[in-house]
């Protein structure tokens, strides 16, 4: 059955590119009205952005909707990736700036204030989109492809010159808990020699050593060091699960990244959606949302407190 969460919940923080004070906050919704965000600092006519992949608007190092009348929400990639690991079908997210908030750089503090609050089963059915044929972007720098599958997995690859992150190849099952258990908690990144390039490209003047882990060659300069040893290719996961989220509903089918980001996942879900052949919607029984994000989920599956 569709979800919802049983209260609302409220995070405060500051926009990891904006530097900007936020305050977001998740409400109940109706069944099959989906995820919806809510500027409440604009005129409230013109406030409310679809969480689709059609609303996604080409940006730099982050995931960022547009609605019809311009007003834009951006960095929603790690809430999208937390509601899709929780299995939250229907939300309302109100946001009082043009970022979501960064938190410590992962999905885990939405995780953890989700589960805390209660999932409820709402009386509606959830439609999956099942992929039918295969579908690959490439950019000559990197690719995203989806093929069938009968669950929804990720396989992703990176490389980076830095001895400290170097090639990273991870392949999970999104089902059970296994976004929870295994990605939730792992944050952005960056090189340290990226920083002052970001900044002056007006980015990441909210980023800290606190939510995000730097690196410079073999050392992490963030304290405390990696939460992971591989802590930066399931970063890439977590953030591919919330840009799949985008697609309107769950995905029964595997994901392939090989250094890709944000901008080729985005193509390749338009890609997908461009030819009915390439997919169809299928009404989930009980064993096809076994293989489901959001499946025999706990709380325990959260190993330690974000808050």
């Amino acid at each position: 059955m569709q979800n919802t969460i049983k209260s609302s919940i409220t995070f405060t923080g500051q926009g990891l590119h904006s530097g900007h004070a936020v305050s977001v906050t998740l409400h109940p919704a109706a069944a099959e009205s989906g995820i919806w965000f809510r500027r409440t600092d604009v005129d409230s006519e013109v406030g409310y952005i679809k969480a689709h992949w059609d609303a996604v608007n080409a940006s730099q190092l982050c995931t960022l909707l547009v609605n019809e009348h311009g007003v834009s929400l951006s960095t929603v990639e790690h809430i999208m990736a937390a509601l899709a690991g929780c299995g939250v079908h229907n939300v309302m997210i109100e946001v009082d700036a043009n970022e979501v908030p960064i938190l410590d750089g992962s999905a885990a503090p939405f995780v953890e204030k989700i589960l805390a609050a209660g999932i409820v089963a709402q009386n509606a059915p959830v439609r999956a989109i099942e992929v039918l044929r295969s579908v690959v972007v490439d950019n000559g720098r990197g690719s995203a492809r989806l093929d069938p599958a009968q669950e929804m997995s990720i396989e992703f690859t990176i490389d980076f010159d830095a001895a400290a992150i170097g090639r990273q190849n991870k392949v999970l099952k999104m089902a059970n808990g296994a976004f929870i258990k295994e990605l939730s908690d792992s944050r952005t990144f960056c090189l340290a020699s990226d920083v002052d390039a970001m900044h002056a490209a007006g980015l990441a003047k909210g980023g800290t050593m606190e939510n995000a882990v730097v690196v410079d060659g073999a050392d992490v300069l963030s304290p405390g060091g990696l939460r992971h040893a591989d802590e930066a290719v399931r970063h890439k996961m977590l953030d591919a699960m919330g840009d799949l989220m985008l697609a309107g509903g769950p995905i029964l089918g595997r994901y392939t990244g090989i250094k890709s980001g944000h901008a080729l996942t985005n193509l390749l879900l338009r890609k997908l959606f461009s030819d009915p052949e390439n997919y169809r919607m299928i009404t989930c029984d009980d064993a096809v949302s076994e293989n489901l994000p959001g499946s025999g989920i706990d709380s325990s599956d959260l190993l330690r407190s974000y808050s």
